[in-house]
């Protein structure tokens, strides 16, 4: 599969990058907030496909998701990043206060709660063994720094069990299964003092 070089690829001292970590055996991962206008073919490409159904944007136009991450730009409690590997996009984040989402209707949210959605991108090229893991676990990381983040929430789709295993893998616990108007979620928590990094 051929990889499109006219997305914006950033160097790790773009100024916008929030971390960078160098993970021995996988390369360089940077993080860097989404700029709606920028990255929205990339992320219409990957957003839109099967593989992504359980994001919930199957058949979005590009101007649709376009307007999706202008809409969470405008706002002070959801924040989107575009994860590079070794300058490469390969991961979308999106971070936000359980308090000020849907979600927070359907569980008692707690002070320090912080919830996040992780989407992997299309592969460039062959899959990696343990690279979810890993950027998972690099992620997570560097949310845990911030001493007032006591408690990472996730709502994975019930039926996606390969991610709800992934979040328990890395220390995560289920809660209860809700609905929400596009799809049933398994809510996972992760304790700061429970997390293992891969």
């Amino acid at each position: 599969m051929t990889h499109d070089h006219h997305h914006t690829t950033v160097a790790p001292n773009d100024p916008a990058t929030i971390y960078t970590e160098a993970i021995e055996g996988l390369g360089t991962l940077s993080m860097r907030p989404v700029v709606p206008d920028a990255d929205a073919t990339l992320l219409h490409s990957w957003v839109s496909r099967e593989r992504a159904r359980y994001w919930g944007m199957l058949g979005a136009s590009r101007e649709r998701v376009r307007e999706i991450y202008a809409y969470l730009d405008s706002l002070t409690t959801h924040h989107a990043h575009l994860v590079h590997l070794d300058g490469r996009p390969v991961a979308l984040f999106q971070t936000y206060e359980p308090a000020h989402d849907p979600v927070g209707d359907c569980y008692d949210v707690l002070p320090g709660d912080f919830g996040i959605h992780v989407l992997i991108g299309t592969p460039a090229g062959p899959a990696r063994p343990g690279f979810t893991g890993a950027l998972l676990g690099s992620f997570l990381a560097h949310l845990f720094e911030d001493p007032g983040r006591r408690r990472i929430v996730a709502e994975p789709d019930a039926r996606n069990d390969r991610a709800v295993e992934r979040f328990v893998r890395t220390g995560f616990t289920k809660g209860p299964e809700v609905e929400f108007p596009e799809k049933r979620a398994q809510l996972v928590f992760l304790n700061r003092e429970d997390f293992r990094r891969p």
